[in-house]
């Protein structure tokens, strides 16, 4: 049913195709048939997928990565494609409309998207109320947080507070943003100075709660490995709950088109299949030298279960899907999920 519905959507503009799936999604709950339906067919229950992290306890280990649904419009209807948990935004204090069109492209060939979307949102105030009428109470939901275009990185500290506050009683984790390669100067946030002041300063807000919230750091997959040996050491310094590795990469390589095409879609981050071994890398390389100190959210890929057993054998504790969503449907959280349970009966015999 998906390869019907992908082929009339890849005939649009990747960003208008968008819009009506989210549409569609957003007027799905007006029809709790189709809810039902999606979620008989799409939702494994198995008590060997559920998982106990930062606190939380994950009904399956697959999640919806942060960029699909920026303005929590469609988190009630997307959980009944058996996600365990959605991430939303990129959120920032301010609304923003993002930078020029046309900033999302397809690379069918490679599976694969280019955007430079730009954090693109209503305005975190805006999905707060819309985050309050969660339906599924037992869905985890994760509020992605980055700074405003405009706001100089002297300043950053302040937007990713004020949506911290503004998400605090609405999320159940946080994910902070400085990883997005579509927003001036935003990776300079990572950093070892910048970064351990922001994370300090997050975590010193968190502690005055009174029940703190998960912390995590999304970072990018072209650091090298002196910046996640940094990585490394302000994670433990800060005490922040894990890392989601990774975002998007500014690299081009192993695409199969002329480089000349390539290079006239301009900046943006790619994501999909060309970044599952480099994201795979990255992650194998923190478990391994922080000597396990840390969870980890692998993303970045992910098109298939043995995709994501991968990820979950180099160290990743769970993992997030969304280019991989686009080409493949909602069938790829069933799959992935059905294999990982294949997985643990083989382990326990």
């Amino acid at each position: 049913m998906y390869s019907f519905i992908k082929t009339f959507l890849f005939r649009l503009n990747p960003e208008r195709a968008h819009h009506l799936s989210f549409w569609f999604l957003k007027n799905l709950n007006y029809f709790p048939f189709l809810s039902q339906i999606f979620r008989k067919n799409c939702y494994v229950e198995n008590k060997l997928l559920e998982k106990e992290l930062f606190g939380l306890k994950f009904k399956n280990p697959v999640g919806l990565a942060a960029g699909l649904d920026k303005d929590a419009i469609a988190f009630n209807s997307l959980a009944n494609f058996g996600f365990g948990f959605i991430e939303v935004g990129t959120l920032t204090p301010k609304p923003q409309p993002g930078n020029d069109k046309p900033r999302l492209f397809r690379l069918i060939k490679n599976e694969a998207l280019i955007n430079r979307m730009g954090f693109n949102n209503n305005g975190v105030d805006a999905a707060v109320l819309k985050l309050a009428k969660r339906k599924h109470k037992d869905l985890i939901i994760g509020g992605n947080i980055g700074k405003n275009k405009l706001t100089p990185n002297e300043k950053a500290v302040e937007d990713y507070l004020y949506s911290f506050s503004a998400l605090f009683d609405v999320v159940d984790y946080f994910v902070v943003n400085v990883s997005s390669p579509n927003t001036p100067n935003l990776r300079d946030l990572q950093e070892k100075e910048p970064l351990t002041h922001l994370l300090n300063s997050l975590q010193n807000l968190n502690k005055e709660k009174n029940k703190p919230k998960p912390i995590l750091l999304k970072i990018a997959p072209d650091l090298s490995n002196s910046q996640l040996n940094d990585i490394i050491d302000i994670v433990n310094t800060t005490k922040i709950a894990g890392v989601i590795a990774t975002n998007t990469t500014i690299s081009r390589e192993g695409l199969s088109y002329v480089k000349e095409d390539i290079e006239k879609l301009g900046a943006g981050g790619l994501s999909g299949l060309p970044l599952k071994n480099r994201s795979t890398e990255v992650i194998r390389y923190l478990k391994l030298h922080s000597h396990n100190a840390f969870p980890i959210i692998g993303v970045g890929g992910i098109h298939s279960a043995n995709d994501a057993i991968e990820k979950i054998k180099a160290g990743a504790d769970l993992i997030q899907i969304y280019t991989g969503f686009i080409y493949k449907g909602p069938g790829l959280v069933k799959q992935i999920n059905t294999q990982l349970i294949k997985m643990q009966y083989k382990n326990n015999e």
